[in-house]
């Protein structure tokens, strides 16, 4: 897997380097390119924004470097086996379901908005030619697109196969298929009594069937508490 980002702050990408991203590059499971937006601009300040048309607030960034940089980086064939990544608090929210299918795919390029975000031209220039996800990793706004790109790629490379040393983990997980979409049972471990709180019982009694039942039955209960537009009718 090969993941380009585009951005005016490349250096927020040197963190991929440590942890399982890192050591994911080191093993040649995924490929990393930060690229600088203002290597495509052409005046002495490096410019990449300019006030929106219709007036208002802030900034707007400029078409003219994203396209450059489309150009050089990806060539203007149409490819929808390219799939282009932008962040915004417009876009579909970003869930599991969408990390799982981008983890199958070749290459991501991250466009990394900063200001009042980008000209609309550039994403509809790039949606006739690649695949392209506009997601939100919620209800908020941030600076810019840096921080939801490293979020969307930990979540996405954590699932290339190899990446995760025991790949049953990933089945376990909030939100995953082998949980059926619930969040994630508490889970413990030793010593079994810490500062007056002891492990539940029924995970020390080593019954595994009563442990699946006690498991499943606490994704339930938190999954009604916190995210109860998970849950099915029977639940």
């Amino acid at each position: 897997m090969r993941l380009d980002y585009l951005t005016i702050f490349p250096e927020y990408f040197d963190v991929l380097e440590i942890s399982l991203l890192g050591k994911a590059i080191t093993q040649g499971l995924v490929e990393v390119h930060a690229h600088d937006l203002r290597r495509w601009t052409h005046d002495r300040h490096r410019t990449v924004d300019d006030t929106p048309c219709g007036g208002g607030a802030g900034m707007v960034m400029k078409p003219d470097p994203w396209g450059e940089a489309f150009d050089e980086l990806l060539g203007t064939a149409p490819d929808p086996s390219i799939h282009v990544v932008v962040p915004t608090p417009s876009g579909v929210p970003f869930v599991q379901a969408e990390a799982e299918d981008l983890s199958g795919v070749e290459r991501i390029v991250f466009c990394c908005g900063r200001y009042e975000g980008i000209d609309r031209r550039v994403i509809d220039y790039a949606a006739a030619r690649w695949t392209v996800h506009e997601l939100s990793l919620g209800d908020y706004v941030l600076n810019g697109g840096e921080v939801a790109a490293l979020a969307v790629t930990e979540a996405v490379v954590r699932l290339v196969p190899g990446v995760i040393g025991n790949p049953e983990s990933l089945a376990e997980e909030s939100y995953s298929m082998g949980e059926e979409g619930l969040l994630e049972y508490p889970v413990y471990t030793r010593p079994v009594s810490w500062r007056g709180l002891d492990v539940p019982d029924v995970l020390m009694s080593g019954h595994h069937g009563r442990i699946a039942r006690w498991r499943h039955d606490e994704s339930v209960a938190l999954t009604r508490l916190r995210r109860p537009d998970l849950l099915g009718p029977e639940e």
